[in-house]
């Protein structure tokens, strides 16, 4: 590889050489129309001693031999020029500090820089487009057709590596900017608008779309999606907007469109001065760390460099996964990972009086509701509430001053014991509220796309093995926003809360759990005659729509568009002794958890 290598820079830098002597000789000759006197031919054989070594070390030190002919960019033509008119006025110095009794025609300092520009760049240029042409123009005939959407700078540097790709044929972009339409990018026309989609996808076959607008709106790539749904072609789309400015992912790498893409909402705006206060450098702890949100919060954390990110989670697996991943990213975060249960005062306190945290995230929770309805009630209590209380109460003892607990919406007039045990939860944390101690801070929101035992990989699994998909009623809504959505959200509530408040995030408006199977069978590149629904029924303790916020409760606005503060009536230290002493039973019956859920959470309702 060395020898090939040191082989391609030693004929780089021979082109220059007879680049740079055809150049000054051709300068000399325009100057003179080709009739070039006797005394300047004798110059130009001088000069070209002190003329063309200068230039060759100048263009090596430019870095002009470091980059490949074959992927030559404007780039590569900038360094090029830099390089050619730093030797043009270094000729004049260097002829002068030589004592040199030559005189060159100013029109030949003029002309040479030029030419050797035209000789230099172009040559590479042309090298490429003959490479690109020789290897890949006739292969792409027979790749699969496809449409690109955009014609933004995301989608003319997919073209190009398309053009690399035996698999794909790419005939044409469309976009609704008229000023693009009938324009040409890398040789590939744009043939119209968006709405134009059906009509190509007619014409030319297509099977597969690529939507290559990641600085779009929400809505426009929703649009897009639409229209790629209403023509029957399967969508794939380049990655976010943020993700291709960061570096991490190249446009190359295409994935399929998700759910969160169709339900189209806005980024989160983060006070990142003030996270970073809260968290950089400092120790911070998140309970349930290897869960779908605790996770996420650990990524997020992350990026502000605290001095300690303190995991703890019960599940052994869970955990060692989530280390790894930011121990892959996040090579120099100072990782402490903590096998616990969140019911162990003793473990809880150990943990806390070693590492200390200043900010902590209560993330650990029983959330399944048909398991915690039946066989698993009493636990739903113990780990949400019980566990609540005991992490709580030690974030007190040892100095924590922020306690951030993640509550759900069916905490709100709940229909079963998983959303009445976090409401308590909510309660308990209000109800430990002291002036000068600990600030807790609830934060309560809706399902989250793509978290663990969510309907949605659910969904996938199903259309994976053919359908049918099962949704429990026609009627069932939820809310939903990503789970990197709702992990920043819930920093932002955080470093807002003063201390008693439950944060309502706005999650939009509520879906049609029938409505996203439909949309994911379309995406998935099935009709609903391929794909079957069906309908089983409501679950144990499930209700039709959720709620953010109950009857007796109201929202006061925040200065964050997507936060509200729920105002919930207020527990007393008294109402926490008498609810700490039922938790303390070692078991109970379902039914009985039930009905003494009644007096603890009047709003509470179980479905008969």
């Amino acid at each position: 590889m060395l020898r090939k290598s040191s082989m391609r820079t030693a004929l780089a830098i021979l082109h220059d050489i007879v680049a740079a002597i055809l150049a000054w000789m051709l300068a000399y000759l325009l100057r003179f129309n080709f009739d070039l006197p006797p005394n300047f031919s004798a110059e130009l054989q001088h000069t070209l001693l002190w003329v063309v070594p200068l230039q060759v070390v100048i263009f090596w030190r430019f870095g002009l031999y470091r980059g490949i002919w074959r992927y030559a960019s404007l780039n590569d033509l900038r360094r090029i020029v830099l390089a050619v008119l730093l030797a043009a006025a270094a000729i004049p110095f260097v002829l002068w500090m030589a004592r040199s009794h030559l005189i060159v025609p100013r029109s030949v300092l003029v002309l040479n820089p030029l030419l050797l520009i035209l000789f230099m760049g172009g040559s590479r240029v042309l090298y490429r487009i003959w490479k690109e042409t020789h290897f890949h123009g006739r292969m792409n005939l027979s790749g699969e057709p496809v449409l690109v959407l955009g014609a933004g700078d995301a989608a003319v540097a997919l073209s190009k590596d398309l053009a690399k790709n035996p698999a794909w044929q790419l005939v044409g972009f469309l976009d609704d900017d008229a000023g693009k339409q009938g324009h040409t990018l890398n040789g590939v026309k744009v043939l119209g608008g968006l709405s134009d989609l059906a009509h190509w996808v007619e014409h030319f076959g297509i099977e597969r779309a690529i939507i290559a607008m990641p600085a779009s709106s929400h809505q426009q790539r929703q649009r897009a999606i639409q229209l790629c749904s209403a023509a029957k072609v399967q969508v794939l789309t380049v990655p976010s907007f943020d993700d291709l400015m960061s570096g991490k992912v190249a446009v190359s790498q295409l994935r399929a469109i998700e759910l969160d893409d169709l339900l189209g909402r806005d980024p989160v705006l983060l006070d990142t001065a003030g996270l970073q206060e809260l968290l950089h450098n400092r120790s911070v702890m998140v309970t349930g760390a290897g869960g779908s949100i605790g996770s996420e919060l650990c990524r997020q954390i992350a990026r502000f460099s605290p001095a300690r990110l303190v995991l703890f989670e019960l599940s052994e697996f869970a955990l060692y996964t989530v280390e790894q991943e930011l121990q892959q990213t996040y090579p120099s975060l100072n990782l402490v990972c903590l096998v616990g249960d969140v019911r162990d005062a003793a473990r809880v306190d150990e943990v806390m009086k070693r590492h200390r945290p200043a900010v902590l995230f209560h993330a650990a929770a029983y959330k399944h509701v048909p398991m915690m309805e039946n066989h698993n009630a009493w636990q739903a209590i113990r780990n949400n509430v019980l566990g609540t209380y005991t992490v709580a109460r030690a974030a007190q003892g040892n100095g924590v001053e922020k306690f951030v607990m993640i509550s759900t919406d069916k905490a709100v007039n709940p229909t079963n014991v998983m959303g009445a045990s976090k409401r308590l939860a909510e309660m308990v944390c209000q109800a430990l509220q002291l002036p000068g101690s600990t600030r807790f801070v609830i934060v309560r929101f809706g399902n989250v796309l793509g978290s663990t035992g969510s309907v949605i990989p659910k969904f996938r699994e199903q259309i994976a093995k053919g359908g049918p998909v099962t949704v429990t009623h026609p009627e069932i809504t939820r809310y939903f926003m990503s789970i990197p959505e709702a992990a920043q959200l819930v920093l932002q509530a955080g470093l807002m809360g003063q201390g008693g408040e439950i944060f309502v995030l706005d999650m939009g408006e509520p879906v049609k759990i029938v409505d996203l199977a439909r949309q994911l069978i379309q995406l998935s590149g099935f009709t609903g005659d391929e794909i079957r629904i069906e309908f089983s029924g409501l679950r144990p303790g499930e209700k039709l729509y959720e709620e953010l916020l109950a009857d007796n409760e109201h929202t006061l606005p925040t200065p964050h568009p997507k936060l509200r503060i729920a105002k919930a009536r207020a527990v007393d230290e008294a109402w926490l002794m008498e609810l700490l002493a039922w938790t303390d039973a070692a078991t109970m019956p379902d039914e009985e958890v039930k009905e003494s859920l009644k007096g603890w959470v009047p709003e509470y309702q179980p479905q008969k």
